[in-house]
């Protein structure tokens, strides 16, 4: 199975004036053209998909994004508003169009994915309350022998110096590490928001963060060959207990 991820593309509307309004239209537009040629078996999108959470944003996200032929799965991030999010994308069937939070579970794939929503209205760090605890590990002990993708806006671990204290209660990132750490079936947690390549043991799997697709907010991509060009990930279910990962830079010309 082939999994494609993309993230903190910070979507503007056309007539910002913001100076990189079009430059993070662009860079989304010839991600997801690429991804097509890829043919992953869905896609995954770890939130801060707009920047202020209009509605009109995501009519325009959704415009970029319907080119796209696999699957999309979308997860908040603390830049998205979830009722705009459920108005914009409410044909999705995946997302629960009420409730407080944005959880779900896709069983129609070989590696069964759970997504978890780390954001609270107002608060730019991650939540995870024990009510949110108490969903996930439910949803876990539902399938203990079947290999299990998670993804998450906020990594539940620091970053060297750039990313530190990611959760407005540190006990909540390490009742979530320890939780995931008593369920073998997880092959990998897969995060945004730091808009930094990372990779880490975590919990007993290995946790990914993939930079932002908006080039003029990634941090952590040098070279100067990628500098200007979109980078997203692919993840391949290798077997039933290892996900191998890559970073896809995108052509440098359409």
């Amino acid at each position: 199975m082939l999994l494609a991820q993309i993230s903190d593309t910070h979507i503007l509307l056309p007539g910002s004036e913001h100076p990189a309004a079009e430059l993070r239209a662009d860079c989304l537009r010839r991600s997801v053209a690429d991804i097509n040629r890829q043919q992953p078996d869905a896609v995954i999108f770890t939130g801060d998909t707009v920047q202020h959470g209009m509605a009109e944003e995501y009519a325009y996200l959704r415009e970029l994004l319907a080119p796209l032929d696999a699957p999309l799965y979308l997860v908040a991030g603390n830049r998205d508003d979830k009722i705009a999010m459920r108005a914009a994308f409410d044909d999705q069937a995946y997302l629960p169009g009420d409730g407080d939070f944005l959880h779900y579970v896709v069983e129609d794939h070989a590696v069964r994915l759970v997504a978890l929503d780390s954001t609270s209205p107002g608060e730019r760090k991650g939540v995870f309350s024990a009510e949110r605890l108490d969903w996930l590990d439910t949803v876990l002990k539902e399938q203990p022998n079947r290999p299990t993708l998670l993804f998450i806006h906020h990594p539940p671990f620091d970053v060297d110096d750039h990313y530190l204290g990611g959760y407005r209660r540190p006990e909540e990132a390490a009742a979530l590490t320890d939780l995931v750490s008593r369920h073998a079936q997880v092959v990998g947690l897969l995060c945004g928001h730091v808009h930094w390549p990372v990779e880490r043991d975590w919990a007993g799997t290995v946790a990914r963060i993939m930079p932002s697709i908006a080039i003029d907010v990634r941090k952590g991509v040098d070279e100067v060959e990628a500098r200007e060009r979109p980078i997203y990930m692919l993840h391949r279910l290798a077997d039933q207990d290892r996900l191998d990962s890559q970073f896809r830079m995108v052509a440098s010309t359409p």
